[in-house]
């Protein structure tokens, strides 16, 4: 029986139910359109970056019977001069660019405001407008705003032929697409989200071809407010890839015709969604939502002063049971990640053992004793495909068993090996992987994968050797760790990460429960031994939240304090992971 729940849900307490369809979204807007009594009423539909807009202008603007319809995009800079303008950030590298600091308004002139304006003064009875940037032309008297994931928007760039916001690569390639909506028109689009969070009447989930869910802004923003004070699970979703394993497919439940599933991202609000229940009807918001909203309640005051609205921990697994290597790869150092990319902390991360056979292994640092030069010129020849890389010449491979925890400090080259579970625990900022080597393949849609040798160069560290992999990166599961807790039969181990790194790891061990705090910052935890535990609030303000094997889960650091209790059989150990950020 496969317990991992692919649809977790939050069950709204408070609020009004929401609506599903476009007649009955539309019923609803036209009621209060009436309520209004208004000779012109504006209603403005703001729309995230990858939303289908011919859905709306066919199957949901009919049934408002509008006077007049403005495509608030038509007004804008054109195709040309967006490009110009972003050049310094998209750059022509094929999966990196620059963060941009763009906001809406600086892609509209003057005199296209006017002329839109004028457009809307002459109108009568219901006016549409719509796009990315509708309050820069107008004031609506009822604000929609409809919102998607970045997974449904990155699924729409690889098989629907999405082109970005005010471009014309439709057929693009798809990491260029993704580099794009990354590194430039989410930023922006988020700033305008933010911007608008208290205006909003009405939030549309449009996620789901032709099956639009709507409810009024006022639930919306509880239930967000909601979510941040109690423990919650993200929406997850699995991807295959060139080195993807079977594990996941069978324990997880997921299509067992699909060839493998190299990827699960259960646990990274940048790209993950929340599904809020409101009395039946489920509303699906990108999860980065709740930490616009609520930073302090969520984050933690001391976290949301250090990294602002950006979440920086998250949980993935990589799948190589039946699979391969993933490709061999570093990550920048900081100054490296703030000069090139201006993003201002990097891919610090770990590799937790989930589960292993006896070929489990990770590559971990550089042999002792290595000249740069020399493994930097045999990457490159095997990269132009002249010979194969000597991997067992230069990177250091060592077996894993399950619980082992290998610290990846950035500058660290690394992979994990066939056969392996791991639970990645890291740092957010996930794009800023330099791969090195990739084994000869070529991506599933058959082009060679892109290698980073330019980028890795630098930040390969050759005093991460056998010896500080030995010494300082890999926590085996059957060495004696302290145990750290003061509570009656819970063993609370510290497993990692490096002390370089900002995020603390604890496992805690224990048949029947314990108590946790939160260590004034958000947490990130994972049932990794164990069938059921649950979540409870120690002074009853929140309701018991269960958790199985495998799943990732968040407790906000409003919480403080709670407990998880072993649902399942008390003569056998549960163990959990907890993941925080450090207070250096």
């Amino acid at each position: 029986m496969v317990d991992y729940q692919l649809k977790p849900e939050i069950k709204v307490s408070n609020g009004k139910k929401g609506f599903k369809g476009y007649p009955a979204i539309s019923e609803e807007l036209m009621r209060v359109v009436k309520a209004k009594g208004l000779e012109k009423t504006i209603v403005a539909v703001e729309c995230y970056p990858g939303v289908n807009y011919h859905e709306l202008t066919t199957e949901f603007f009919p049934h408002l019977f509008p006077a007049k319809t403005i495509f608030v995009d038509d007004y804008s800079f054109s195709v040309e001069e967006v490009q110009a303008k972003i050049k310094d950030c998209i750059t022509d590298d094929r999966v990196f660019g620059v963060l941009s600091h763009y906001t809406i308004d600086q892609f509209f002139k003057a005199e296209k405001i006017v002329e839109a304006q004028k457009k809307l003064a002459s109108s009568t009875g219901v006016t549409i407008v719509y796009g990315t940037g509708t309050t820069i032309v107008c004031q609506p008297d009822i604000l929609i705003y409809a919102d998607l994931t970045r997974w449904e928007i990155q699924s729409r760039y690889r098989y629907n032929q999405l082109p970005n916001w005010k471009s014309a690569n439709e057929t693009e390639d798809a990491l260029r697409k993704f580099k794009r909506g990354y590194f430039f028109e989410w930023r922006m689009a988020d700033r305008q989200k933010k911007q608008l969070f208290d205006q909003v009447d009405f939030l549309l989930d449009t996620n789901e071809q032709n099956q639009p869910k709507m409810i009024d802004g006022t639930s919306y923003r509880q239930a967000i407010e909601e979510t941040a004070h109690r423990p919650f699970r993200l929406v997850p979703y699995f991807d295959a890839s060139v080195w993807g394993g079977q594990w996941m497919k069978e324990r997880f439940g997921l299509d067992s015709n699909e060839d493998n599933f190299g990827w699960a991202f259960d646990g990274v609000p940048e790209e993950n969604s929340i599904l809020l229940n409101f009395k039946g009807i489920k509303i699906e918001v990108p999860a980065t939502n709740v930490v616009f909203r609520h930073p302090n309640e969520l984050l933690g005051e001391k976290v949301h002063w250090r990294f602002g609205t950006e979440f920086p921990i998250r949980f993935d697994y990589l799948d190589t049971m039946g699979g391969g290597n993933l490709s061999l790869q570093v990550h920048p150092l900081v100054e490296y990640a703030q000069d090139k990319f201006g993003i201002h902390y990097t891919q610090d991360e770990s590799y937790y053992i989930l589960e292993s056979t006896e070929r489990s292994t990770v590559y971990l640092g550089v042999k002792t004793g290595i000249k740069k030069a020399e493994l930097i010129a045999d990457l490159k020849e095997a990269a132009k495909g002249k010979k194969r890389f000597s991997d067992e010449k230069y990177i250091n491979v060592f077996p894993v068993k399950k619980h082992d925890h290998v610290s990846i400090p950035a500058g660290t080259i690394h992979c994990g090996g066939p056969d392996t579970i791991v639970l990645e625990i890291s740092a957010t900022p996930y794009i800023f992987t330099f791969k090195l080597w990739d084994w000869g393949r070529t991506g599933l849609d058959g082009v060679p994968r892109p290698v980073h040798i330019e980028h890795g160069e630098p930040n390969i560290l050759l005093e991460r050797d056998t010896e500080f992999a030995n010494q300082e990166l890999i926590d085996r599961n059957e060495e004696v760790h302290g145990n750290i807790s003061t509570q009656s039969g819970v063993i609370t181990e510290q497993t990692g990460l490096h002390g370089l790194e900002f995020i603390e790891t604890h496992r805690h061990w224990f048949n029947d429960s314990a108590v946790f705090t939160t260590h004034e910052s958000v947490n990130m935890l994972n049932l990794v031994e164990g069938k059921t535990a649950v979540v409870e609030s120690i002074d009853q303000t929140f309701e018991a939240f269960p958790v199985s094997y495998g799943e990732t889960f968040i407790v906000p650091e409003s919480v403080k304090n709670y407990r998880i209790t072993n649902m399942g059989d008390q003569k056998e150990k549960i163990a959990v992971i907890q993941a925080f950020v450090r207070n250096l």
